[in-house]
Order: C-alpha cells, then sequence, then structure tokens
C-alpha cells in the first residue's frame, strides 16, 4: 500500500508540473498588443523562411510569420501571411524583402518603406490587404550566379593562356633582360660617383678662395654705390643752385630777354635806316659808273666841256654816215 500511495503522489506531481508548464506556455504565447495580418505575394525563392519567422520593421521587431502556402489563382506563385503589430507605421510605400540572418540560412520578413507611394495591389482570395514583395538582394545574387560563374570561368580560362609556357618564357627573358638593366645602371651609378669625388671635390676645395673674391667684390661694389650716392647727391645740389632764385638759370633767362629786346629795337629802328643808306650807295655807285664811262669815251671833255650832239635825222646839218650810204647802195 505505501508503494501504491508514493506512486500515485508522484503522478500528480507529474501531472501538476505539466499543467503548470502548459499554462506558463500559454501565458507566454499570448498577447494582449492587437495585431493586423497582411499577405505577401511573390514568385522568388523563399528558402529558410519558416512559420513563426520573425516580422522586422528596419530591423525592430514587428510580427511573426503565420502561414507559407501556394497561390491558388496563379501557379508558381507563394502566399506568406504575417502577423504585424499595429502600431507599425505600415504606409503606401511600405514593402517586404527576405533577410538573412548571418550564415544560419534561417529567413526573415524584412519590411522598409520606398521614397514614393508603390502600386497598390489587389486582395487575394483570402481578403487580407497585401503588401508589395521584392527580391532581395541574395535573390538577385543566385539569379545573377550562372552569369557571373561563366565570366569567372572565362577569367580563369583567360589566365591560363597567360601563363602558358611560351608566356612564362617571356616573362623569364623579360626579368633577366631587367636584371642586366639593374647592374648597368648600378656601374652607371657607381661610375658617376667616382666622377663627382674626382671632379667635384677639387671645385669644393677652391670654394673658399672663390668665397673671398666674391666678398671682396661685393665690398668694391659697396664702396662704388657709396660714391655714386654722394656724387648724385653732389649733383643735386648743383642743380638746386642752378634752379634756386636769382641762379644761373634766372640769370641766363633775363640775359636772353634783354638780348631779345635789343634786336627788336634794332629790327624795328637801324635796319631801315640801313636800307635807305645802301640805296642811296648804290645811286651813288651807278651815277659814278656813269661819269666814269663818259670821262673814258671823252677824256677832253673833261678840258673843253661836253660835245655837242650830231644832228639827228630831219635835223638840219644831218649827215648820213658812210657805211649806212654803202649799205643802202
Amino acid at each position: 500500500m505505501e508503494n501504491k500511495a508514493h506512486a500515485m503522489a508522484a503522478g500528480l506531481f507529474v501531472l501538476l508540473v505539466g499543467a503548470l508548464l502548459v499554462a506558463l506556455g500559454y501565458w507566454i504565447s499570448s498577447d494582449e498588443v492587437a495585431h493586423t495580418t497582411y499577405e505577401l505575394s511573390t514568385t522568388e525563392n523563399v528558402s529558410g523562411l519558416q512559420p513563426q519567422a520573425p516580422v522586422r520593421y528596419k530591423g525592430v521587431p514587428a510580427g511573426r510569420v503565420l502561414s507559407i502556402g501556394f497561390d491558388p489563382r496563379e501557379a508558381g506563385r507563394v502566399i506568406i501571411h504575417i502577423d504585424v503589430d499595429s502600431n507599425a507605421p505600415i504606409s503606401a510605400t511600405t514593402y517586404a524583402t527576405l533577410g538573412y540572418q548571418g550564415i544560419t540560412g534561417l529567413a526573415h520578413i524584412l519590411l522598409s518603406d520606398a521614397r514614393e507611394p508603390l502600386q497598390k495591389q489587389a486582395r487575394g482570395a483570402s481578403g487580407l490587404p497585401r503588401i508589395p514583395m521584392k527580391e532581395s538582394p541574395f535573390s538577385q545574387l543566385a539569379e545573377q550566379g550562372p552569369l557571373l560563374l561563366s565570366k569567372i570561368q572565362d577569367a580563369a580560362d583567360r589566365l591560363n593562356r597567360l601563363l602558358g609556357d611560351d608566356n612564362l618564357a617571356l616573362v623569364h627573358t623579360m626579368f633577366g633582360r631587367i636584371n642586366a638593366t639593374a647592374q648597368s645602371m648600378d656601374r652607371l651609378a657607381l661610375s658617376l660617383e667616382h666622377t663627382v669625388k674626382t671632379g667635384v671635390d677639387p671645385a669644393l676645395a677652391q670654394l673658399p678662395a672663390l668665397v673671398g673674391e666674391t666678398r671682396q667684390t661685393l665690398r668694391t661694389l659697396r664702396e662704388a654705390g657709396s660714391q655714386t650716392a654722394k656724387a648724385v647727391q653732389d649733383v643735386g645740389a648743383v642743380a638746386r643752385r642752378i634752379n634756386a632764385p636769382g641762379g644761373l638759370l634766372e640769370d641766363m633767362g633775363s640775359g636772353m630777354r634783354s638780348y631779345s629786346g635789343l634786336a627788336e629795337r634794332a629790327s624795328r629802328r637801324t635796319l631801315p635806316q640801313i636800307d635807305r643808306v645802301a640805296d642811296e650807295a648804290a645811286q651813288a655807285a651807278r651815277a659814278l659808273t656813269r661819269a666814269a664811262d663818259a670821262v673814258s669815251e671823252n677824256p677832253q671833255g673833261l678840258v673843253y666841256g661836253a660835245p655837242r650832239a650830231a644832228p639827228g635825222p630831219g635835223e638840219p646839218g644831218f649827215v648820213p654816215p658812210p657805211a649806212a650810204t654803202q649799205g643802202n647802195r
């Protein structure tokens, strides 16, 4: 009897614990927050998405996946029902994509907003409002996977052709030439270093003397500049004395003005008198010339006076000249 009592007590304890666990599970699963059910429709692969998967709005938990099934109206289309918190800001710009959690392969629904309102979708057979669903980046990558693999294969083939035996031989020859060029450059550098040491060092040894001569030349130039400045000052002083009131320029101006006045008076008074005297002298000279001509032709006129003039044609006592008579005959 005692064993039966212990067994009954253990059974009752197990039943009580089970009931408590069921009540706790129901309490935990119950949610007093209001939710709204939406429908998603897509033709892409939804592998990794399971019922009860989380629904996140811009990364914030906002609900869960209720069910996943096929669209009875269109073959190849998947219908997803989600339960979203009514407080989530679902609007005309909201759309859904598949998100993946790390490397586990588990997917969830990620809700985001576009910049502009999206085209409103008609309700499905369930009558629930639909949220547009776009392809996820991973789906796009999966679609582009074959193209990427073909391009990678093409690149690998080209790399194999590039690394063929003939090309490797050419590369080996090129590296050999590069090595020979480097050795030639080393020899050239050594030659230049020797030239610099043998040619530049003596010149560097002469630099102190050259610097000393340069300093002496600069001192000479400085002294010449000082003397030139002094000469310029002296010239300036002379110029100031010449230009000063009562100076040389003013005296020369006064003398020129006096000479101008004297020349003007001479031109007004003296020159006309000189012109008259010259005319009278010219007349006297002409008269004297005529008198000299008359004396040279008739010197006895000085004693007997001037001869009477011969009668002219038509006058009494006119006698034609013999030469004229002979000419008339």
